[in-house]
């Protein structure tokens, strides 16, 4: 999975089993043809948690970072459809994190995600930075693999939350982010569980205290999609 771009939009969030049907389909039918039609956005995709049975990644690759405070994004933030201002509600816990794209390895749209939000230790950015960089590209390349990309929040400065944002309440941030991608989940597992895992990466120069979740594809759509329906 090849991020196609210099920014995203990587957020989590629950939805309840009694809304997850209309979740889907306002999702898939109405959310995302409005999100790929703004100029700039290149490709969205939404997964299911593999071990939280309400929980979902989303992930919007944009093709800079300037599109996070364009008028066509802001536009849409802040005039949500009637169908999107009743679901609004029911994104529970989200974490939403405005990305720069920091490192990019690999290519294809695969069916695994894993997904590790961490910090660096005090002091120790650079290095981590550099390390964890290595490590990603040489694991794109491995069998099973298809992608290995490290993002960094960077929240744009913007005067008020808007209208979405007011609708769910306060959203949460991530800090940094890897997204490691493959098409067998086997090896995306073993993967997080040793050179990836929490051990390892303080080993690097993070913060122990990583969050992991695991996930598999549900949907995905570029802008030529929209113009195809």
């Amino acid at each position: 999975m090849s991020l196609l771009g210099k920014a995203a939009v990587a957020m989590w969030w629950s939805v309840r089993p009694e809304q997850r049907t209309e979740f889907g389909d306002w999702h898939s039918h109405e959310h995302f043809q409005e999100r790929m039609s703004i100029p700039g956005f290149r490709r969205g995709s939404r997964w299911t948690s593999t071990t939280d049975a309400e929980g979902f990644f989303v992930l919007y690759e944009l093709e800079q970072y300037e599109v996070l405070t364009s008028k066509g994004y802001l536009d849409r933030l802040n005039a949500p459809t009637p169908w999107s201002t009743r679901m609004m509600p029911h994104h529970l816990g989200m974490v939403r994190s405005q990305c720069r794209i920091v490192a990019s390895s690999g290519g294809g749209v695969a069916t695994s995600l894993a997904t590790i939000r961490l910090s660096p230790e005090t002091g120790r950015d650079a290095q981590l930075q550099t390390r964890l960089s290595e490590t990603l590209s040489a694991l794109a390349l491995q069998p099973g693999l298809t992608g290995a990309h490290l993002l960094f929040t960077d929240t744009p400065r913007t005067s008020a939350p808007t209208t979405e944002q007011q609708i769910r309440g306060k959203d949460g941030a991530a800090d940094w982010i890897v997204l490691l991608s493959g098409y067998d989940a086997d090896v995306v597992e073993a993967v997080i569980a040793s050179p990836l895992s929490p051990g390892s990466l303080g080993d690097l120069g993070a913060q122990n205290n990583a969050t992991i979740g695991r996930y598999r594809l549900a949907f995905t759509m570029t802008p030529q999609d929209v113009t195809a329906i």
